[in-house]
């Protein structure tokens, strides 16, 4: 930055100066405003999204222990060969389910057998599994989910002890040429899961709680006051299109009069939110008891207000170049950014002879959603296709938001694996369904494909994948179209 925001700076840093000895020397009022509004800032970028990522590091520890055990009994050599051998001598499947159980004190242990439709339990053989019994249905939901889905987590009642609910990991089991044989998995007790939120929320002083990628409350301690989906709960059902759609958030809303900050997280081992909430007149009860030490050492306050506003100009200056590098409203890098990172990384290949590609993406149709739908859909389209894109970006790739609905991804391989990955793009997206005001939005992309010679320029880079997209479309949309030199 240049020295007019440096002059800005210290103006501002004399202005609150003045303002904030004014204030303590007339009324204690000012003082307390400004200090309260320093604490509500400090509530929302700091405390509650690092009490966030605690609770995130202990869930961690604490509950992914059942996805490493039934993805160990999923790939156990032993498991698939007894099933592949016709599922001889049960009482050998049911001495390890039993085993594994003990082992790791989960509150049961199972397997279901594809071919046989067989229910193994550490206790025995419960049941056969039909398709006309409602509480057989998550036995179907699993086996129908997408190829890269290995899992699912779900509550249910325990089919060996009806009376209880269990957090089940139902893990899918393949043979040894990936045909589809079965599911196995563990279970833990609904009881000691909420133990585990209400020792977080012990500890933390915050309230906890868990909502599936459809809203649904799937878990709570005491203190949470909200209904049983997010769509539900006055105040955040205004949030749940936006907080679904963002990985991680920070925002607030009003209960009772009450302003209350929320942060939420997705667990991807899950495929859970963890949402975290704090009122603020916690905030308030912690200021009051300080507030009347801080008045008797005014002059340490007023030195340590200005080195902390000083602070956060800094973080405030970076900040705004941090804004002034990115697209506002997807997140993506702008294109002046994307130029300037782009022109030495075609420099960098053409000296080194490695490959660098671009793929220009457009959103298909994008005009349809925005007059069937509003602009308002056509923005939340363009961030939620941003966030699909920026998912898993590698080392070296750069996004950019090229103009409109279209982007251009810069990526350090050749043609080939170019090729490959704006396939995975277009299926992800193609695959990716958004509900929103009971409509289902159905988003494609078509994309265009170039790889960087070392004689052209990188105007004629880009107008090359500019015409590739330009043929992806007249070949009918959400589809790849590769540039040939």
């Amino acid at each position: 930055m240049g020295p007019r925001p440096w002059n800005d700076k210290k103006r501002f840093i004399w202005v609150l100066s003045l303002l904030l000895i004014t204030a303590f020397l007339a009324t204690s009022g000012i003082s307390y405003k400004v200090a309260r509004d320093s604490l509500i800032q400090q509530v929302e970028e700091n405390t509650l999204p690092l009490t966030s990522d605690n609770i995130y590091s202990e869930i961690q520890q604490d509950l992914l222990t059942p996805i490493f055990i039934s993805s160990l009994m999923a790939q156990d050599t032993f498991v698939r060969e007894w099933t592949l051998n016709h599922e001889q001598d049960p009482d050998k499947l049911i001495r390890y389910l039993r085993e594994i159980q003990e082992r790791y004190g989960t509150v049961t242990s199972f397997f279901v057998s594809e071919q046989s439709r067989q229910y193994y339990h550490s206790s025995g053989i419960l049941k056969q599994i039909k398709d006309q019994d409602p509480s057989d249905s998550w036995y179907f939901r699993v086996r129908s989910l997408p190829e890269k889905e290995h899992y699912e987590i779900n509550i249910d009642s325990d089919t060996a002890d009806r009376s209880k609910t269990t957090v089940f990991v139902n893990y899918k089991v393949f043979d040894f040429e990936g045909n589809f044989i079965g599911i196995t998995g563990v279970g833990l007790a609904v009881e000691k899961v909420r133990a585990l939120i209400e020792l977080y929320q012990k500890r933390y002083n915050r309230v906890v709680y868990f909502a599936d990628r459809e809203g649904i409350i799937t878990l709570s301690g005491s203190g949470y006051y909200g209904g049983d989906s997010l769509q539900h709960t006055p105040g955040v059902d205004k949030l749940a299109t936006r907080l679904l759609t963002t990985p991680s958030g920070a925002f607030t809303y009003e209960r009772e009069g009450k302003t209350v900050y929320l942060n939420s997280r997705l667990v991807p081992e899950f495929k859970w939110y963890l949402l975290v909430e704090q009122e603020e007149d916690q905030a308030e009860r912690n200021l009051l008891g300080t507030f009347w030490i801080n008045m008797a050492l005014s002059l340490t306050v007023v030195i340590g207000v200005l080195i902390i506003a000083n602070l956060t100009l800094g973080r405030y200056q970076r900040r705004l170049e941090h804004m002034a590098s990115i697209d506002k409203l997807t997140g993506a890098a702008n294109r002046q950014v994307f130029e300037e990172v782009f022109e030495k990384q075609l420099l960098q290949a053409k000296a080194q002879s490695t490959p660098v590609s671009v793929l220009m993406l457009d959103i298909d149709h994008f005009k349809q959603i925005n007059d069937s739908h509003g602009h308002s859909m056509g923005d939340l389209v363009l961030k939620t296709v941003a966030n699909m894109l920026e998912r898993d970006l590698p080392p070296g790739e750069l996004l950019c938001r090229w103009g409109g609905e279209e982007f251009l991804l810069m990526t350090p391989v050749d043609m080939i694996n170019a090729h490959q990955r704006a396939e995975q793009l277009r299926a992800r997206i193609a695959d990716h369904r958004m509900q929103v005001n009971g409509h289902d939005i159905h988003v494609t992309v078509s994309i265009g494909v170039a790889q960087f010679q070392y004689h052209e320029s990188a105007d004629q880079l880009i107008k090359r994948a500019d015409t590739a997209l330009y043929q992806a479309k007249e070949g009918g949309r959400n589809r790849v179209a590769l540039s040939h030199p």
